[in-house]
């Protein structure tokens, strides 16, 4: 199953958390998906989205407002010179949204790291007719420099103009995709050629997530409130970007 399916949702509610956080019922789901999905494509097709090299989106949704978190390695040049471009992209962007529409841009630290990033390079490089054998070395090699204990990268298409597509598979390191608190790193993106379409995929590891699970016994919890005249609990939950 981990070799077949995205590794992203596959850890949905274990290590990773949703992409968009909301939540509705009826129809009001229907049309926040909807919303989602058209801001996503709105940023897609930014003339500025392939040279900001963004790496991520995430929607957050609360009670007056829709916040757009855009993850990029360059992040100047979604800002622009003075905050010109982020306040054309938040007017642009605003039109998608029925209420008031906050974009925040996130720094990604280690650009060679990430896999969404890894994929555009490569596709970038395979549309500028680039050896391709050559481009795959040198993006595994600068990925493990940057520190990861395992990168896997998968290219499908007519590789170099060949006359048959090829299926062309370069590894290093460990891949754990059937290990949930695996720390995995998934990237896709589609190179359009003078000779067609070539996909790029891309798994990275990063290591494993502690998490540290926390068991109540009820029993004790129970006789604690029996003792003081007052029950007794705790909870905590935390949030992450």
């Amino acid at each position: 199953m981990g070799q077949k399916v995205n590794p992203y949702g596959m850890r949905i509610g274990i290590t990773k958390g949703w992409k968009s956080s909301w939540f509705a019922r009826g129809k009001a789901y229907l049309d926040n998906l909807h919303e989602d999905l058209a801001l996503r494509r709105a940023i897609q097709k930014l003339p500025v989205f392939s040279s900001a090299d963004v790496a991520d989106l995430e929607i957050i949704r609360h009670p007056q407002r829709v916040t757009v978190i855009i993850y990029t390695s360059r992040p100047g040049v979604l800002i622009g010179v003075k905050g010109s471009n982020i306040e054309k992209l938040t007017a642009n962007l605003s039109r998608y949204s029925k209420q008031k529409l906050l974009v925040k841009i996130r720094l990604v630290n280690k650009p060679e790291a990430s896999a969404q990033l890894l994929a555009a390079y490569i596709a970038r490089q395979l549309k500028m007719r680039s050896a391709w054998r050559r481009t795959l070395k040198m993006a595994m090699a600068n990925c493990m420099r940057a520190g990861v204990l395992g990168v896997k990268i998968r290219v499908a298409g007519r590789l170099g103009g060949a006359e048959m597509t090829q299926n062309k598979l370069v590894k290093s390191g460990r891949i754990p995709l059937h290990t949930l608190r695996a720390n995995i790193d998934f990237g896709f993106t589609e190179a359009f050629t003078v000779y067609g379409t070539m996909g790029v995929k891309v798994w990275i590891y990063k290591g494993e997530v502690s998490t540290k699970d926390v068991k109540f016994d009820a029993g004790k919890i129970v006789k604690a409130g029996e003792g003081s005249g007052e029950g007794s609990g705790e909870g905590s939950a935390e949030t992450s970007d």
